[in-house]
């Protein structure tokens, strides 16, 4: 499967942004899908993800109730709604996808889109 995230900007802090990750080449339904991030000078970690139907969620305790995934699995796209964002949340937004809704919260995820910048201003 190919991923492909897109959506970030820069956007004050308190403010919202979508991101979207539209996948391509592959039974989309049969992949778990997550969102991590990685800041300057940091390592990437995990935000969120999704599983395959969209039923069961997860998140890391620094972006629950502010951030919400969800999937369209007929349109092939994995969204992730950020609210009330903070400085902190500034980074580059990456999709990943894997058969393992274990393995796609870690960084062994098999599949990877390409990263979206998301500035949060303060």
């Amino acid at each position: 499967v190919q991923l492909q995230a897109f959506g970030g900007g820069l956007v004050q802090a308190g403010g919202s942004l979508r991101l979207s990750c539209a996948a391509s080449r592959g039974t989309f339904s049969s992949y778990c899908v997550g969102w991590f991030r990685q800041a300057p000078g940091m390592e990437r970690e995990f935000v969120a993800a999704v599983s395959w139907g969209g039923r069961t969620t997860y998140y890391a305790d620094s972006v629950k109730g502010r951030f919400t995934i969800s999937r369209d699995n007929v349109k092939n796209m994995v969204y992730l709604q950020m609210n009330d964002l903070k400085s902190d949340d500034t980074a580059v937004y990456y999709c990943a996808a894997d058969s393992s809704c274990t393995r796609v919260r870690t960084t062994a995820a098999d599949y990877w889109g390409q990263g979206t910048k998301v500035t949060v201003s303060s």
